[in-house]
């Protein structure tokens, strides 16, 4: 609107603009420049096909309406003059296939004369004026769509599980679309405490990543009940078969928090961080496995580690430490830090796995994001009283 405001007030010598969009069956006022709120929220919601607003009257008669003076204004809109301290108008209906998407106001504070060449540029500028608030709102709309199905593809919450405390996050790309195919998720196995633990990455930053991911997703779930090789290598002839055209990189876990032990395979993954009780960070020594959905008859490795009660286990997507021009290990190195940084700080002070991947994600300076960025925090713990959450 500023953009727009900034370049067509001084090239029609005008000292007032308003853009109302339809939403229902009425008038918004969407942006506006050289007119106070109070006057902007007298029109702000006039309900469409009503005559008693010039703005309607326009879009509901489908063509522009010109009034160069108070006196033409208050023949049909009494008082509007005097509201709005203006002396002359063009009231621009926005159409675009077929339809009216808005209304462009163009007002000024002495009476102007629209001679007949002003008035066919007004309207020329209010046709590119429709298509581009048309596009927009499409995108809105795409947008709007984008979030809902990731966060539908998102676990709501993580289980509530003795023994296990948990914590996860998940930050858009601050570019595009605020959508990408980062995913994570925690699921009981048995009713002993074991656990499965997943995060991967599909490659986009689209609904098409988005998607994949829920399939993804799902594949994983159907295949609990297999080890971290088998997991990943179902998942993997399933892409395969797919052929979406985009990489996915994953890695999967078994947890037995009681007998103190995990089993990791991983598809092209960075590797996770474990931060010991003693505080020292390790970084298991696994083997990488290929991307998935690219060889059906990839095989994947898994590996056993020890993980005593107290570690802290991070699983997190590249989004995390990617950084241009940065050596992959360097960034693994400087992640680790980070970790006992911030594990060191949240401890000390008492804190939870939320506080420690709240902590974490601030300690990494993760405001402006190229990528999108998921991270699982695994603490096999004592086990809780039934009131405490962690989550």
């Amino acid at each position: 609107m500023d953009i727009s405001a900034g370049h067509i007030l001084p090239a029609f010598d005008a000292q007032g603009l308003v853009l109302y969009v339809t939403e229902g069956d009425r008038l918004h006022v969407a942006g506006h420049r050289g007119y106070s709120e109070e006057v902007m929220a007298h029109f702000d919601g006039a309900t469409l096909g009503t005559r008693a607003n010039a703005a309607a009257r326009a879009m509901e008669e489908n063509r522009p309406g010109f009034y160069g003076s108070p006196r033409e204004m208050s023949a049909l809109f009494p008082g509007i003059p005097e509201l709005t301290g203006k002396a002359a108008w063009a009231f621009l209906p926005l159409v675009t296939s077929g339809h009216a998407v808005g209304c462009f106001v163009l007002s000024y504070d002495r009476p102007h004369t629209f001679t007949r060449d002003e008035r066919t540029i007004l309207t020329s500028l209010a046709g590119l004026l429709a298509q581009a608030l048309d596009r927009a709102r499409l995108f809105d709309a795409k947008q709007q769509l984008a979030r809902q199905l990731q966060a539908g593809l998102l676990p709501h919450a993580l289980p509530d599980l003795p023994g296990l405390c948990l914590a996860a996050r998940y930050l858009p790309a601050t570019r595009g679309m605020e959508i990408g195919g980062d995913f994570y998720d925690v699921l009981p196995l048995d009713a002993y405490g074991r656990v499965a633990a997943v995060i991967g990455d599909v490659q986009g930053h689209n609904v098409t990543a988005a998607a994949l991911m829920g399939q993804v997703r799902t594949a994983v779930h159907a295949s609990t009940d297999r080890p971290p090789q088998d997991v990943l290598a179902r998942t993997n002839r399933l892409l395969t078969d797919l052929d979406p055209g985009l990489f996915t990189s994953c890695c999967y876990l078994t947890l037995d928090p009681a007998a103190e032990r995990a089993t990791l395979a991983t598809a092209g993954h960075p590797p996770p961080l474990i931060r010991l009780p003693d505080g020292r960070i390790t970084v298991p020594d696994l083997p990488p496995g290929p991307l998935l959905g690219i060889d059906a008859d990839a095989r994947y490795p898994a590996v056993g580690l020890p993980l005593p009660s107290g570690s802290v286990l991070l699983l997190y997507t590249d989004g995390l430490v990617e950084r241009p021009g940065l050596d992959p290990d360097a960034a693994t190195a400087g992640l680790a830090r980070d970790l006992a940084a911030a594990a060191d700080h949240t401890f000390g002070s008492g804190g939870t796995m939320d506080d420690l991947a709240d902590h974490l994600l601030r300690v990494r300076h993760t405001e402006n994001r190229e990528d999108d960025i998921a991270l699982l925090l695994l603490n096999p713990c004592a086990p809780r009283s039934p009131h405490h959450r962690n989550h």
